[in-house]
């Protein structure tokens, strides 16, 4: 592990999100990059979550949920919040929640 600082940040994607396979993408690109958290499905038809790992590939990551995504989804707006240094990881991987 590099000495770039931890982070973690709650994020919350809205638009074509559900039922287009974007869990199963944010968890291999968040596993590829190596980080840790979450992602699920909302009532609202949003996808929310947690990410950690160093400032750098969660700014990556970040990206990648503002503007990729799935294949098939649709992203209109991407909300991060809480965005804080932790001292170490809260998860042991990255899971999709049901």
């Amino acid at each position: 592990m590099s000495n770039e600082d931890l982070i973690s940040v709650d994020y919350e994607i809205f638009g074509r999100v559900q039922g287009v396979f974007f869990r199963k993408y944010t968890q291999a690109e968040a596993k590829k990059l190596g980080l840790v958290g979450w992602v699920q499905n909302t009532g609202a038809g949003t996808v929310q979550g947690q990410l950690q790992g160093p400032r750098g590939k969660v700014k990556e990551m970040q990206e990648w949920l503002r503007s990729t995504g799935s294949p098939k989804s649709h992203i209109t707006k991407a909300e991060f919040n809480n965005e804080k240094t932790v001292d170490s990881l809260e998860h042991s991987s990255f899971n999709i929640v049901k």
